[in-house]
C-alpha cells in the first residue's frame, strides 16, 4: 500500500509546518475516520475527536473551524490515497487495453471499502456535500475528471472530452452498485461487484473506442 497522502491544505485554518504539529492532523484525521464509521456523520463532534484523537479541544479549532472542515480534509486524504494507488498500479502493471484500467481504478474503490476507515461511511465525501471536493464540480465528477488525466496520460487516447463522460456515467453507476454490495455484505457482496464491473466494462467498450 502506497504511503498515506499529505494533509491537504484546502479546508484548514492554519497549515501545519512542523513534524510534530502534522502528526497532530493526521491522528485527528485517522480519528474522524473511526468515528465517522462508529457513529456516522451526524454524531460526530469535535469534542469526541478531540477526545479520540487524544488532543486539547484547542488544538482542533487551530487547524479546523468546525467538524465539516474536518470531514473535507478527510475526503480530500482519501482521495489523494485512492489516487496514488491507481497510479502506482498503472506504473507497476501491464494492461492489454485502456478499460483494464478501469477495471483497476473499481479494484481500487472497493479495497478501500473494505481496508481504509472511514471510507465505507465517508466515500468521497456525498454524505457531507456533494460538492466537498470541489465547489464547482461534484465529488464523482471528480474522480471521474482525475481518472480521465490518468487514462489519458497511461494508454494514449484521444476525444478527452468524451472519455471523461463516459467515465462521469461509469463513476456514478459503479459507485451506486458498490454501495449497494456493502450494504448486502459486509465485505462486499462479491455477485454484485461482479456484475459492476462487467456492467462498466461493456458501456465503457460501447461507447468509446
Amino acid at each position: 500500500m502506497s504511503t498515506p497522502a499529505a494533509v491537504t491544505t484546502g479546508p484548514l485554518r492554519r497549515v501545519p509546518v512542523q513534524g510534530r504539529s502534522v502528526a497532530r492532523v493526521q491522528r485527528m484525521l485517522d480519528a474522524c475516520a473511526d468515528l465517522v464509521d462508529e457513529i456516522g456523520y451526524e454524531g460526530l463532534t469535535t469534542t469526541l475527536l478531540a477526545e479520540r484523537a487524544e488532543v486539547a479541544i484547542g488544538s482542533v479549532y487551530q487547524f479546523f473551524p468546525d467538524k465539516r472542515a474536518i470531514v473535507q480534509a478527510l475526503a480530500l486524504r482519501n482521495m489523494d490515497a485512492y489516487l496514488q494507488r491507481l497510479s502506482a498500479r498503472f506504473s507497476n502493471e501491464v494492461f492489454a487495453y485502456w478499460w483494464d484500467g478501469v477495471d483497476a481504478a473499481i479494484d481500487e474503490y472497493i479495497a478501500m471499502h473494505r481496508a481504509v476507515p472511514g471510507f465505507r461511511t465517508l466515500h468521497f465525501g456525498d454524505v457531507v456535500d456533494v460538492h466537498l471536493l470541489d465547489e464547482e464540480q461534484d465529488n464523482n465528477a471528480v474522480i471521474a475528471d482525475r481518472l480521465a488525466d490518468l487514462l489519458v496520460e497511461r494508454f494514449m487516447l484521444g476525444d478527452r472530452a468524451r472519455l471523461k463522460f463516459a467515465l462521469q456515467i461509469a463513476v456514478e453507476a459503479s459507485d451506486a452498485l458498490i454501495k449497494l454490495a456493502f450494504r448486502r455484505a459486509q465485505h462486499g457482496d462479491e455477485s454484485v461487484l461482479i456484475e459492476a464491473k462487467a456492467l462498466i466494462r461493456e458501456y465503457l467498450h460501447r461507447h468509446v473506442s
